[in-house]
């Protein structure tokens, strides 16, 4: 199975100037194709996930993209990007739990719980190793947040932090969360007891900004965030991924070559293989019988040729279809691998020293 040819070369933006009456330059047109995986990408400082998103759509050629939960412009770390196929099982990893590593800046509240907001009070810092751990185990276990307004929370299709920045506050309510664990790391040089480093474990949906701004009150003093980082979601973390910079300088061969399968969106389902009758039959939605055990979350394979085919659960030895890739996905996510491993082939041929 083949895919789109040879890349499109890229221009920057025409700038100003010239004559009045020039033609305006035209930018080539860029040609979508199909691309299937998922890409762990290390969002920079400043970008929202959507701009993110976008501009590494755009370095694949991708036709169809989307992530797995968003991250706030102020943070940087992993967000997990899914291309083609996978963005049919992007809602699945909505669910899995976070790690972030959070440098919170204490004495000092803004208005934004971050360095960017203005600064609303200033108190003086003082509390012992005691009191510090003390509080970090009163915000471990179930806690009870409500989101900033700061926050890439969405409400009626605006992220809150939109609202935020044009004066306007909205009513939040509050939200369950689990915080696993809060560790302190080693604090910044030179900042005595005003700022710490904290490494923080939590289920989906915990908001740090407002953990922070809790850790500081708690303290006495006041706090606010002065960087975030998220260095894992589920079982990604952030030496996997790379950046929008790194990504740029590859060859499009190379870029393909960073996307993540399709099923490492859901390494703990069960795997069961089926020969090609009853991976067809599987693929129209018709239940397949077998000597299964019950099982709430499988991963569908085709033996031959090796392909994921979907997610189905197992009840009463039946196999019951819950999300299926298309004959077409399938078709254009082995040829995207065959053209790849050829790529890689002929590469290392180019490469070896002559006998």
């Amino acid at each position: 199975m083949s895919y789109a040819g040879p890349p499109q070369g890229a221009l920057a933006p025409s700038g100003g100037g010239g004559s009045a009456c020039a033609a305006p330059e035209r930018r080539p047109r860029i040609v979508r194709r199909a691309v299937h995986g998922v890409l762990l990408l290390d969002k920079p400082l400043g970008l929202s996930s959507n701009q993110a998103l976008q501009r590494a759509k755009w370095l694949l050629r991708a036709d169809k993209a989307g992530h797995t939960g968003t991250l706030d412009p102020l943070a940087t770390g992993v967000l997990p990007l899914c291309f083609g196929a996978a963005t049919k099982f992007s809602q699945m990893h909505l669910e899995a739990d976070k790690g972030y590593e959070t440098t919170l800046r204490l004495g000092i509240k803004t208005s934004t719980a971050d360095a960017e907001g203005e600064v609303l009070s200033e108190r003086p810092v003082d509390y012992s190793p005691e009191l510090l751990e003390a509080v970090l185990q009163r915000f471990t276990g179930h806690i009870s947040q409500i989101p900033p307004m700061h926050s890439a929370l969405k409400k009626d299709g605006k992220a809150l932090y939109e609202y935020a920045r044009a004066g306007i506050e909205v009513e939040r309510q509050a939200r369950d969360v689990v915080i696993y664990a809060i560790k302190q790391l080693q604090s910044p040089a030179n900042t005595a007891h005003t700022a710490i480093n904290l490494r923080v474990d939590c289920s989906k949906g915990t908001y740090i900004r407002t953990l922070g701004e809790d850790i500081g009150e708690a303290l006495g003093c006041g706090a606010h965030l002065s960087a975030l980082r998220r260095v894992r979601t589920g079982n990604f973390d952030a030496g996997q991924c790379i950046s929008l910079d790194a990504l740029e300088a590859m060859s499009e061969d190379e870029r393909l070559a960073c996307l993540l399968p399709v099923e490492a969106l859901i390494p703990a389902f069960v795997p069961v293989t089926l020969d090609s009758d009853n991976a067809a039959r599987f693929l129209t939605g018709m239940r397949r019988r077998g000597a299964w055990a019950d099982e709430a979350h499988v991963a569908v394979y085709a033996a031959s040729p090796k392909a994921l085919l979907g997610t189905a659960h197992v009840k009463g030895g039946e196999l019951i279809p819950v999300r299926l890739l298309s004959p077409l996905e399938i078709s254009e996510t082995l040829g995207q691998q065959m053209a790849l491993e050829q790529s890689l082939k002929q590469s290392n041929a180019t490469l070896a020293p002559a006998a």
